[in-house]
């Protein structure tokens, strides 16, 4: 992180641009502390606050269209390929995953920026199951510029306690999704047994 932090010291809106290209298509560069510091740049006068967000906002944005990209010049043709068949992915199974993005699954690519490894692989996900670009950059572009406000915003507000702020943020982030996951497995059983009992019931 430290290596991260100094190319940022050094090279300004630049780094911050390629690292979190980088970061969003899934290399192991922390989004989140880079984000922090680079307002933390800007708080204490290195950077001017505009350009940090225009780079890392840039950056964001390029970094999940290349993932969605990948997804569906790569990944589709790759499930049509002798390997969807051997992992038993067909097109109805493609099907079903685009009209779920259709319905609810482009709020993933909104809230997934703020979930650890969730945002590179929900635009894969998305390009792969051919979600419509216009409907991909709304929610995708719109949660990033979220995600970089938010972030950046901590690093330039508390400035050197910005570090510390971030820790408790990711704690709490963390509960939520654990909550989150607890909640919505309780209520995809409540759903399977409630379907169960339905479809064991005499005509």
């Amino acid at each position: 992180m430290d290596v991260v932090l100094s190319w940022v010291s050094t090279y300004g809106y630049a780094a911050i641009f390629f690292l979190l290209v980088l970061g969003i298509v899934g290399l192991p560069v922390p989004d989140e502390w880079l984000l922090v510091f680079s307002g933390y740049l800007a708080f204490s006068g290195r950077l001017h606050l505009t350009g940090v967000l225009l780079s890392a906002f840039s950056g964001s944005a390029c970094g999940i269209t290349c993932s969605y990209l990948l997804g569906r010049n790569v990944g589709l043709p790759l499930l049509h390929s002798r390997f969807g068949r051997y992992v038993h992915i067909s097109e109805r199974h493609i099907v079903r995953v685009h009209d779920w993005f259709n319905r609810i699954g482009h709020w993933a690519l909104f809230v997934g920026y703020y979930i650890p490894g969730v945002r590179h692989f929900t635009a894969l996900v998305a390009g792969t199951s051919r979600l419509e670009f216009r409907a991909f950059a709304l929610y995708a572009y719109s949660g990033a510029l979220l995600w970089v406000c938010t972030f950046v915003w901590i690093g330039y507000h508390f400035g050197e306690r910005g570090r510390t702020v971030l820790a408790l943020v990711e704690a709490n982030l963390r509960l939520a999704i654990v909550i989150g996951g607890v909640l919505v497995a309780g209520y995809a059983l409540f759903r399977y047994l409630l379907r169960s009992k339905t479809n064991r019931r005499p005509l």
